[in-house]
């Protein structure tokens, strides 16, 4: 090899040496300056859980001073003088990142939502909220934490009894988020001067128990075109799976929700309001005591879906009221980034399924009567009602599965269709069932004795029927 050649091939090993180091000392830097980030961070930890004392005695968060030897940040966000690094925000929001992308993500931490309500569901939904990204959450609400509601809140501590609810959510968000900027008002919203709140918001979440309030709310949102999602009613209820999100005018079967529903429709709104409710139908529900301190606050009404119903003193499984909050949040955190939830499920998919469940069911009863009907007693709210509520989906018949084919007819065809007298069969067994009526009728038995479907199926299916009878008078006692 000549002197030229080795020359050259010196000057590669040399130049690819220079550049092995260089990159070893940006890694080094690099690894360094995470370190010490990582190192500054993991100090102010310490130092908040230090200045708690314990567990149970819990102190306001200490206020980390930046060290003089901290390294140098780039695009730091800035609240209430502190500078908090970029690079570690998006490392606590990495996760978001990857769901919703750069520009998602950018939206969400722009937007300013206000909470009205700060109890069950608001705390929740706002805490889930800034954990998300939101950086501007306003919190409204006049009430105080009392023990009762430490079963469902998401932020209030046993020491918390006797302070402003806001004050407690407050104090959760600053130490998860403090980037996240949060205006605490102990305050009712009122419509004389709705719009104090709720100026420059993105969204704004009903999480109100007095339905007038709620309602003044729904309307002064919907007249100034300002995006607002509502929490219906969430007292007496324990199944997460019948929770649904939908527009006010799709909702059956929440009491709230039609007493709302109503009102905003004398106020000329019926639609395009999202709203969070439950289509379970409580079983034997007992209300709490009223105390005497309860209507010295004001006329007993007021917070009541009826005339002598309270919504203050429902039984409340804590649950669920924030299975509605995190609902609540889900949805707008994809609403602002751009990524909205289309055409939710149970309106988009049950409601064929009912219509053709009535349709099936007024052909049925057509054939019966020998002429053409164009309506029968129950309407596709009903043919919901005894097939997901009293029913579950389910054959009336053991061993009660899912039919392929599910189909409703009359249980005692002697009788009228009504919401007791009305079952879920498969369809082979209800071909089964008319059959046995037509036999029936072309019998002598017309004459010695009633139609009898416990001759058909057994007495164990008519106590069945009998007993989801009485679940129907009683969700007709509830609904009104």
């Amino acid at each position: 090899m000549d002197n030229s050649r080795i020359h050259q091939v010196q000057l590669i090993a040399t130049a690819l040496a220079a550049s092995a180091a260089t990159a070893g000392i940006i890694a080094s830097y690099n690894a360094y300056t995470r370190r010490a980030k990582r190192k500054d961070l993991n100090e102010e930890v310490l130092r908040s859980v230090q200045s708690k004392g314990s567990n149970f005695n819990f102190q306001k968060l200490l206020n980390p001073q930046p060290s003089q030897n901290e390294p140098s940040i780039s695009n730091p966000s800035t609240h209430t003088g502190h500078i908090y690094d970029e690079e570690l925000i998006r490392e606590q929001l990495a996760r978001n990142y990857a769901f919703f992308g750069e520009e998602g993500m950018k939206k969400i931490r722009s937007g300013t939502v206000v909470v009205i309500g700060c109890g069950g569901v608001g705390s929740w939904a706002a805490v889930m909220l800034a954990r998300s990204g939101v950086s501007k959450i306003r919190l409204v609400d006049f009430d105080y934490v009392t023990l009762s509601s430490l079963n469902r809140h998401a932020t209030a501590l046993l020491e918390d009894v006797g302070t402003p609810k806001v004050k407690c959510v407050e104090r959760t968000l600053k130490s998860v988020a403090k980037w996240v900027e949060v205006d605490a008002r102990v305050d009712v919203w009122r419509k004389e001067k709705g719009g104090d709140l709720l100026e420059g918001v993105d969204w704004v979440i009903d999480a109100i128990d007095n339905i007038q309030t709620k309602v003044d709310l729904l309307k002064y949102c919907s007249d100034n075109s300002i995006k607002v999602f509502a929490s219906m009613g969430a007292g007496a209820k324990c199944d997460p799976t019948r929770v649904q999100i939908s527009d006010i005018s799709y909702t059956i079967y929440d009491p709230l929700a039609r007493s709302v529903r109503r009102r905003l429709r004398l106020l000329g709104v019926s639609s395009g309001i999202p709203v969070v409710y439950s289509t379970e139908v409580p079983g034997d529900v007992k209300l709490l005591p009223l105390d005497e301190e309860e209507f010295k606050k004001g006329p007993v009404k007021e917070l009541g879906v009826f005339d002598d119903f309270r919504v203050r003193i429902l039984p409340v499984l804590g649950p669920l009221p924030s299975i509605f909050g995190l609902h609540i949040a889900t949805y707008i955190l994809c609403e602002l980034a751009g990524k909205p939830i289309m055409n939710p499920l149970p309106i988009k998919g049950r409601r064929k399924l009912y219509e053709r469940l009535w349709k099936d069911l007024l052909h049925r009863e057509e054939r019966l009567s020998g002429h053409t009907l164009n309506r029968i007693p129950l309407d596709e709210d009903d043919i919901a009602l005894i097939f997901e509520d009293i029913h579950r989906g389910r054959s009336v018949l053991p061993p009660h599965e899912v039919p392929t084919k599910p189909v409703l007819v009359r249980w005692d065809l002697s009788r009228p269709l009504t919401l007791e007298n009305c079952v879920v069969m498969e369809e082979k067994d209800m071909v089964k069932h008319m059959k046995a009526w037509r036999e029936w009728l072309g019998s002598i038995d017309t004459k010695v004795a009633p139609f009898s479907p416990a001759g058909i199926w057994g007495s164990e299916v008519e106590v069945v029927v009998a007993k989801r009878a009485k679940e129907i008078q009683k969700v007709q006692e509830w609904i009104g």
